[in-house]
């Protein structure tokens, strides 16, 4: 079955860069979208930022653009979250997620976009 593992996350001061890995398994990685979603204390879960299957759309949620970049290796069947300039709102469990060809980036990527999640990993920006 489909296996995501993240990784990547910890404790940055504000101002501070991250890069976040999702290594994917079990998947012909090649036709999945994939998304980053995060989930801070006390709030519902939003879509960060997603790429198509064939690379060529992106989504970013208004609050990163131009401080985050989505990447995806298909050789390494990996993706990439690459925060950049972190403030303390971004502080959240993120998480992975991926989906069979799916989001086609026509859209606001949403949970129900993808069906197999990883376990997250803790991002935590300090002021």
């Amino acid at each position: 079955q489909v296996q995501l593992v993240e990784s990547g996350g910890g404790l940055v001061q504000a101002g501070g860069s991250l890069r976040l890995s999702c290594a994917a398994s079990g998947l012909r990685f090649s036709i999945y979208s994939m998304g980053w979603f995060r989930q801070a204390p006390g709030k519902e879960r939003e879509s960060v930022a997603a790429i198509s299957w064939s690379g060529s759309r992106t989504y970013y949620v208004d609050s990163v653009k131009g401080r985050f970049t989505i990447s995806r290796d298909n050789a390494k069947n990996t993706v990439y979250l690459q925060m950049n300039s972190l403030k303390s709102e971004d502080t959240a469990v993120y998480y992975c997620a991926a989906q069979k060809f799916g989001w086609a980036g026509s859209s606001v990527p949403r949970g129900t976009d993808f069906g197999s999640w990883g376990q997250g990993t803790q991002v935590t920006v300090s002021s």
